[in-house]
C-alpha cells in the first residue's frame, strides 16, 4: 500500500484509528478556510433560527396562559352572577324580605328541594336556608355586611349552634364561589340542611 495523503483513513492493527480520523478532520478545515467559514455560517444561521422559533413559541404559550386565566375569571364571574340572580328570583317568588309567607312554609320549601334527586334543587335548598339564616341573625340584632360578619359577633354562650351555622354557611359559599366545580352530594346537602335546622330550632325560626 502506498503512503497515501492526509485524507486517507488511518487503520491500526485492531481497527479504525479514531484519533487519526479526528486529526484528519481538523487538518482539512485548518487548510480550507472557505469550508470552515461555511460551516460556521451555517451553525450561526441555525442558532438564530432556533432562537427565533423558541422566542415565538414562548410568546404563544405565554399568551395562551394569560388568555386561559382571563376566560376562567370571566366564567367564575358569570357563574356567581347567575347564582345571585337565582337567589333574587327565588326570594321574589316566595316573598322573602317583604314580610309575606310563612316561615315554616319557606323551610318546608327548602326541605322539599333537598329531598329531590336533582343536585340543582339541593343547591337551591341551601341557598334558601342561608337566606333564612341571614334574616334570623338580623332579628337577633347581629349587624354586618355579610353573614360571616354577623356570625363573628355571636358568642357560643348565647349561640349554642354557632358551629352548625358556620359549617352550613361555608357550604353555601362553596356553591356560590365555585359553581359547578363544587361537588355537592345528596349526603352533604342533607347534613347542611340539618345544620341549618338545628340553628333555626334554637331560635324558634321553624
Amino acid at each position: 500500500m502506498g503512503a497515501g495523503d492526509g485524507n486517507d483513513l488511518i487503520y491500526t492493527q485492531y481497527g479504525v484509528n479514531l484519533f487519526g480520523i479526528v486529526q484528519s478532520f481538523l487538518n482539512f478545515f485548518s487548510g480550507n478556510s472557505i469550508a470552515a467559514d461555511s460551516v460556521y455560517g451555517y451553525l450561526v444561521s441555525a442558532w438564530w433560527i432556533f432562537s427565533l422559533l423558541a422566542f415565538l413559541l414562548s410568546g404563544l404559550l405565554l399568551y395562551g396562559v394569560i388568555y386561559a386565566k382571563m376566560r376562567l375569571h370571566e366564567l367564575e364571574h358569570a357563574q356567581e352572577h347567575m347564582l345571585e340572580h337565582a337567589e333574587e328570583h327565588y326570594a321574589h317568588e316566595h316573598g322573602h324580605g317583604h314580610g309575606h309567607g310563612s316561615k315554616n312554609k319557606r323551610w318546608d320549601d327548602a326541605l322539599h328541594h333537598g329531598e329531590s334527586d336533582n343536585p340543582n334543587d339541593w343547591r337551591l335548598a341551601i341557598i334558601e336556608a342561608d337566606i333564612m339564616l341571614e334574616e334570623a341573625l338580623e332579628k337577633l340584632g347581629y349587624s354586618g355586611l355579610t353573614i360571616g360578619d354577623k356570625l363573628k359577633q355571636a358568642s357560643p354562650q348565647f349561640f349554642r349552634t354557632i358551629d352548625d351555622a358556620w359549617k352550613a354557611h361555608k357550604v353555601r359559599n362553596e356553591i356560590a364561589h365555585r359553581g359547578s366545580d363544587f361537588i355537592l352530594t345528596k349526603r352533604l346537602a342533607k347534613e347542611t340542611l340539618d345544620q341549618y335546622r338545628r340553628v333555626f330550632e334554637e331560635f324558634d325560626v321553624v
